[in-house]
């Protein structure tokens, strides 16, 4: 049940988050979305929940949503590094 993805900042910066089952069924709870449905029904604002979420999670980012979101250029997919 673990995601990875890869989120680039305005400022240059990367973080690659590591999601979890928690992470995943707070965004169930908060979207009223079956994650099973992510792959046809995919925003990019899914995305940005789940990776801020995680970040939220571990305690990385006190921001809400909309104020973190401001600061972050896009985010992808990625694989769990080596």
């Amino acid at each position: 049940m673990n995601f990875n993805l890869l989120v680039t900042f305005l400022d240059g910066t990367n973080r690659e988050v590591s999601g979890i089952a928690a992470d995943l069924v707070a965004f169930e709870a908060h979207f009223d979305l079956s994650v099973a449905r992510l792959n046809q029904d995919m925003k990019i604002t899914h995305l940005l929940w789940l990776a801020w979420h995680v970040l939220k999670r571990s305690g990385e980012t006190k921001n809400t949503f909309d104020k973190w979101v401001e600061g972050v250029e896009g985010v992808e997919a990625s694989d769990p590094k080596a």
